[in-house]
């Protein structure tokens, strides 16, 4: 049952997240549904925002590289953690998009 809400969990991130993460790095081309796919795409966004000398595209980084930290704890640790985990996630995921944008 755990596994399951947590798959419930990460699509719900992944809905909620994917298409404006993609948009940041002006991706259109639609990745995968799996938990790593999200997490691929989050650091490719992280990535590109980190290697921009505009200051809040770095800040926007830091965040989703605290997000990608939460989101492969939640995917490999043990099943009580994964709801906190995937709620600091979701924070980091928040802040760092709205400080790109």
């Amino acid at each position: 049952m755990a596994v399951q809400t947590r798959d419930n969990t990460f699509a719900a991130l992944r809905d909620c997240f994917a298409t404006d993460l993609a948009v940041l790095i002006g991706d259109q081309t639609p990745r995968d549904a799996t938990p790593n796919a999200f997490i691929d795409l989050v650091e490719e966004v992280r990535d590109v925002l980190g290697s921009s000398s505009i200051g809040a595209w770095q800040d926007a980084s830091e965040e989703l590289d605290r997000a990608v930290g939460y989101l492969t704890d939640a995917l490999t640790g043990v099943d009580g953690a994964q709801h906190s985990l995937l709620a600091r996630t979701r924070t980091h995921l928040r802040d760092g998009i709205e400080t790109a944008s």
